[in-house]
């Protein structure tokens, strides 16, 4: 691609990350009022019915992978035009997703500056972020190769460490160096804020119910959350670049997917389909990347789009082949 048209392209798609104050606080209040109320209503539900407590559960998961997204924005500094409205929307937020606000948004710059270039994988490195080449994977021992393999299977990577992950590593600054002081105590201020609610939740209402309520809701969206976030850069012919060759608008049009979800879980996900768009211009607020993807569909059209059905298959393909230019499965080995 031209860097004359690259930069069309990334300008055409930056002329939406205006933010928007009534947007913004639409969305707040169409996503925290559903969700508070979800919540009372599984509260009230858990004193007579345990399966009703969890099939309310689910909506409310949906709603928490929402207020993620809003996170997500506010640490791009772009849900607001104020740094400081960003920030504290940013850290209530923080709150009800159980991720340190500071901490994950500093992380979450390094993904930006990495995303599927080969070269420089470690700076970013998580194991839904990044991956082994067919010639790396082939290279490592048969004992390495097995492990490899099983922390990559969908049901550990994308069933059992996301909840590990949210609930309890996130609890302390285990990857976070020490001179990221301010990120740090990012964590120690969720941990205090999150510890504070549960404790006046449970002396009040007991430990049963709060664990009956809150625990499937974390669990729920912590998986749908990082099911996301790994098929959007791990999909059959995703591509991976080496630092020669990598730059920012084929990263993102041919790098990360447009994931075409029905309607309801669009909404439930906030936009972040549009994954393709958010890479291009990642200051746009998640509430205006559909209309920014009807604007400009002959952008969105360079981007693979993944139907919910090819989303669900896509964690399968676990390695870059470099000599095919393909994602591949360790079957296909």
């Amino acid at each position: 691609m031209s860097t004359e048209r690259a930069a069309s392209e990334r300008s055409r798609v930056a002329a939406f990350q205006k933010p928007s104050v009534a947007l913004g606080i639409g969305q707040i209040a169409s996503t925290l009022l559903p969700y508070f109320a979800l919540v009372a209503a599984m509260y009230v539900a858990a004193s007579f019915s345990t399966w009703l407590t969890l099939a309310l559960a689910i909506p409310a998961a949906g709603l928490v992978v929402r207020v993620f997204v809003i996170q997500h924005d506010c640490g791009h500094g772009s849900f607001f035009r104020s740094r400081r409205a960003n920030e504290a929307l940013g850290w209530v937020c923080s709150v009800i997703t159980l991720t340190p606000f500071a901490n994950w948004r500093r992380q979450h710059a390094n993904h930006h500056a990495v995303w599927n270039n080969l070269d420089r994988r470690s700076e970013g490195a998580d194991i839904y972020s990044t991956c082994l080449t067919v010639e790396e994977y082939q290279r490592l021992s048969p004992l390495r190769r097995r492990l490899y393999r099983a922390v990559r299977h969908p049901l550990v990577a994308l069933v059992l460490i996301p909840p590990l992950v949210f609930i309890v590593l996130y609890r302390l600054p285990f990857d976070t160096p020490s001179s990221w002081r301010r990120e740090r105590m990012s964590v120690y201020a969720t941990d205090l804020a999150v510890g504070a609610i549960l404790a006046t939740l449970m002396l009040t209402l007991g430990v049963g119910p709060v664990v009956l309520v809150q625990l499937p809701i974390m669990v729920l969206a912590s998986i749908i959350g990082v099911w996301i976030f790994a098929v959007q850069h791990k999909f059959d012919d995703a591509v991976w670049s080496r630092q020669a060759g990598w730059d920012t608008t084929s990263a993102s049009l041919r790098g990360s997917s447009y994931l075409r979800l029905p309607r309801v879980l669009q909404w439930f996900t906030g936009n972040i389909g549009f994954h393709h768009l958010h890479h291009l211009a990642p200051r746009v607020p998640n509430y205006r990347l559909d209309a920014c993807h009807r604007a400009c569909p002959d952008i969105s059209g360079q981007a693979r789009p993944l139907s919910l059905w090819e989303a669900l298959r896509a964690p399968r393909f676990a390695l870059w082949d470099e000599a095919s230019a393909r994602m591949v499965r360790f079957a296909d080995l």
